[in-house]
């Protein structure tokens, strides 16, 4: 069992947060997803017909996430939040890449809600799960990048765990150590909002598909809420 919590620090500063953690066990990523496949395929007919577009920094729930970057230091427009980053992709390119199934569905959820979204493989998780601000000695190694390590800025809001850094920048790049591949069988995935009053009915809905999308191809699903107000939960 791991717990994922919320520190009070961070809870204290952004106290309308939301996070839906949405667990997978025995997952299997060898097989076909069309479920998947088909939503992003109709995202990206629906981009080239002009019919819906990814949000972009103008839509308050990114709009959200650069104010929370810069009031923890970061400058969102060189280092953006993942849904932005993954929006303005999808804008230019057309599309996005396909990578595997239980990334590209929870890229589809992430672009079609406009909330940041990522996942951890459990089984490579050392540990409880904290969402806190860095003090700057944590190390992270980036994903697709084995042999770098880095350390956040202190005053970074960073996921971490006993073994190191899983998320730098709240939701900007997550680590290596932890990414998930076809062979990932026990996983955690993450929504996240930083305006529940306003989004926690989007966040909600998006938790309800992305666990849609995943229980054809898992033994079990499961969603928990964070919040302020439920600063833990154990998955």
């Amino acid at each position: 069992m791991t717990a994922v919590r919320l520190a009070p620090a961070v809870a204290q500063a952004f106290p309308d947060t939301l996070i839906a953690v949405v667990t997978a066990g025995g997952l299997r990523g060898r097989e076909p997803w069309p479920g998947s496949a088909a939503a992003l395929d109709e995202l990206e007919q629906r981009l080239a017909a002009g019919t819906w577009a990814p949000a972009d920094e103008s839509d308050p729930r990114i709009e959200a996430w650069h104010t929370a970057y810069r009031a923890f230091g970061t400058n969102p427009r060189r280092i953006r939040p993942s849904v932005d980053a993954l929006g303005r992709r999808m804008a230019k390119k057309g599309g996005l890449p396909r990578i595997n199934p239980a990334v590209d569905t929870y890229n589809a959820v992430s672009v079609h809600h406009g909330l940041p979204a990522g996942a951890f493989d459990l089984d490579h998780v050392t540990g409880d799960v904290d969402i806190k601000y860095a003090d700057g000695t944590e190390g992270f190694t980036p994903l697709g990048e084995p042999d770098t390590t880095e350390n956040p800025k202190p005053g970074e809001v960073i996921y971490t765990d006993a073994a190191g850094v899983l998320t730098r920048h709240w939701n900007h790049r997550d680590a290596h150590r932890t990414r998930v591949t076809e062979d990932s069988t026990r996983v955690a995935f993450v929504l996240e909002t930083l305006k529940a009053t306003r989004d926690g009915h989007l966040l909600k809905t998006a938790a309800e598909e992305l666990a849609g999308l995943l229980s054809p191809h898992s033994a079990q699903t499961r969603t928990y809420y964070l919040s302020p107000e439920q600063p833990g939960v154990t998955v």
